[in-house]
């Protein structure tokens, strides 16, 4: 991906769209990128109250945020009708990024820290047996991991000084240590967990785009305590982050995978 500079700003000439899980997370996002973002209504979205996924804000840095809403399959949805919006439309995105806050593995992610996956993971769909969790591989469906390419990895983990590692998706947070130390046994490099990073990822792939996932962590995976939480840390965290990431992004093109 080459960046073009435009009235002094660093500006992606492969289009990205970036999808949150809701409006906090993007305006933290938004916040990295000098002057107001423009938001544009998605074709066919409902009229009325803004609903995940119904609109796009527009950076001055050439980004478009969404906030696709909570859970892989809501996220699924929106991305792909934004991929859509914008194929139909003859600006096709060359570039996913799924961004939010999520929870950390530790001691590999502490509270604070970012984290980049190098694979974005289903954890929890397939069925249970008698011998333990099948993923719907071993059933003969799907996918359960999608890979992002790994000089993108490099060229993002370096310059936000992030973790590099397998972030989880999952559609009920973890909230025990039984169920930490668990994941943390079938997946060995997990460093963090998500709720929207597969549904976004497998939208991605049905248009043939690049997908990234860089979470800030907000809380330990493992027992529900709000008051361990760091919501706003992590925040600022994907805010610092992004503020570096479009110079991190000048040395990686989609043909370097």
């Amino acid at each position: 991906m080459v960046l073009q500079a435009e009235e002094g700003l660093i500006t992606p000439s492969v289009r990205a769209l970036v999808a949150t899980a809701v409006p906090a997370e993007r305006d933290a996002v938004a916040q990295a990128f000098p002057g107001a973002g423009e938001a544009i209504r998605l074709p066919g979205a409902p009229e009325g109250p803004d609903l995940p996924g119904v609109s796009v804000v527009r950076t001055a840095a050439g980004y478009d945020l969404l906030a696709a809403g909570v859970g892989p399959a809501r996220a699924a949805a929106s991305t792909a009708t934004a991929l859509t919006a914008a194929a139909v439309g003859g600006t096709p995105y060359g570039l996913v990024v799924s961004v939010g806050i999520g929870g950390g593995f530790q001691p590999g992610a502490p509270l604070g820290s970012l984290v980049v996956a190098d694979a974005i993971t289903v954890a929890d769909l397939g069925a249970e047996s008698a011998d333990g969790f099948l993923p719907v591989t071993e059933l003969g469906f799907g996918t359960v991991t999608h890979r992002s390419p790994a000089s993108l990895v490099r060229a993002v983990s370096e310059a936000v000084g992030a973790r590099v590692g397998t972030i989880l998706t999952v559609s009920t947070v973890t909230g025990t240590a039984a169920r930490a130390a668990e994941l943390r046994a079938r997946h060995p490099r997990a460093l963090a967990e998500g709720m929207e990073g597969f549904g976004v990822a497998e939208a991605a792939a049905a248009h043939g785009v690049p997908v990234l996932e860089i979470r800030a962590v907000s809380n330990p995976v493992g027992p529900r305590d709000r008051a361990a939480w760091r919501i706003g840390d992590a925040l600022a965290a994907l805010t610092e982050g992004f503020g570096k990431l479009a110079p991190a992004l000048e040395s990686w093109n989609t043909h370097d995978q």
